[in-house]
């Protein structure tokens, strides 16, 4: 399950990582591969970009199932 204080690149690995790229592309965040992503959490990169940390984690979690 993904959760808010996980990294980026953990969450990349949860389930389908296609899946979950596109949803994070889908909520503007087009840099999940670049050093950020090792360090910045969910909730962090949620913040930067001014999306809904509880909207946007639902929807990873549905990505990751696909």
């Amino acid at each position: 399950m993904i959760t808010k204080d996980m990294t980026i690149a953990d969450a990349l690995e949860q389930g389908n990582k296609e899946a979950i790229a596109e949803s994070l592309m889908a909520f503007g965040m087009h840099c999940f591969g670049c050093a950020m992503a090792s360090g910045e959490t969910v909730e962090q990169a949620a913040a930067v970009h001014g999306v809904d940390v509880d909207e946007m984690v639902a929807a990873l979690n549905v990505a990751r199932l696909k």
